[in-house]
């Protein structure tokens, strides 16, 4: 029998609202082992039952976002009467924004996930990060909402996938002392350029692990510490010869080191 704690989320549309408000809370509890299960699409009663069937045999919570009113009584009723614990993320806010309004809410399931011109905006930002990711094709950095810069593993390819999900353009090339700058990159405006930077013990770490999990020795040139100390001096360089601003990752998040670069470059004013 697994002893995890389980964690439900049941969505009637992808759940992601509901995973994300998950993650967050259990980064908090960070010693408690736990598996979460996720059943999306969930739009009547008959599923609902076999779920918190399931969540009753566990150490289970059942965490749901869904705005279908009779729905969302009936997920508690059930898991009322199976003794399941359960929490409805969406309808104190749904509430209070009606309160607020003085209007109710459509109750219409999906409605974040439409096809609108938002939409295909966002599918086109991705396959622009995909197409122009590490320097493979630099014709389209004059493109670029955004152009990162950076030595090997500085989270250049995980932001430019994060900030295309909000609709940013994000070309990045790599930094390698041995390879001459791309003219094209002096020719991008400086408030589209970015420098990303990290600690050598963090970039020493990461290294070592990025070699592992290939199968391959850390005692290589790539994983160096003064190796790594050449590559850092080098990208300084070109950042001071850009004049572009320049953000250390080593102890940010992804999330937390978008926020910054939508600020540098004035995007956040563009996305709101």
């Amino acid at each position: 029998m697994d002893n995890r704690y389980q964690i439900f989320i049941l969505s009637d549309s992808l759940g992601e609202t509901a995973s994300h408000v998950a993650r967050a809370a259990m980064n908090q509890f960070i010693n408690k082992d736990y598996v979460v299960k996720k059943y999306n699409y969930v739009r009547d009663t008959e599923a609902v039952e076999e779920i918190v069937l399931e969540a009753a045999k566990h150490q289970s919570i059942v965490l749901f976002t869904t705005v279908i009113e009779e729905l969302t009584q009936n997920i508690k009723l059930i898991c009322a009467k199976h003794n399941v614990i359960c929490h409805d993320i969406l309808s104190p806010v749904l509430n209070q924004f009606e309160t607020f309004f003085g209007d109710p809410p459509a109750r219409k399931p999906g409605t974040m996930y439409k096809l609108d011109d938002d939409y295909f905006e966002r599918v086109a930002a991705i396959e622009f990060a995909v197409k122009y990711d590490d320097g493979k094709d630099l014709r389209g950095l004059k493109y670029a909402d955004v152009v990162l810069l950076g030595i090997s593993r500085t989270s250049k390819t995980p932001l430019s996938m994060y900030l295309s999900h909000k609709n940013v353009k994000v070309a990045n090339v790599p930094l390698v002392p041995e390879i001459p700058v791309a003219k094209e990159i002096f020719q991008v405006p400086k408030n589209r350029l970015i420098g990303l930077t990290n600690s050598p013990e963090k970039l020493n770490e990461v290294r070592v692990e990025r070699l592992k999990s290939l199968g391959l020795s850390s005692d290589v040139e790539y994983a160096n510490f003064e190796r790594i100390l050449e590559e850092l001096e080098y990208a300084d360089k070109v950042y001071r010869q850009l004049g572009c601003p320049v953000i250390n990752v080593a102890t940010k998040a992804i999330e937390e080191t978008a926020s910054i670069i939508l600020e540098i470059t004035g995007l956040n004013i563009k996305l709101k």
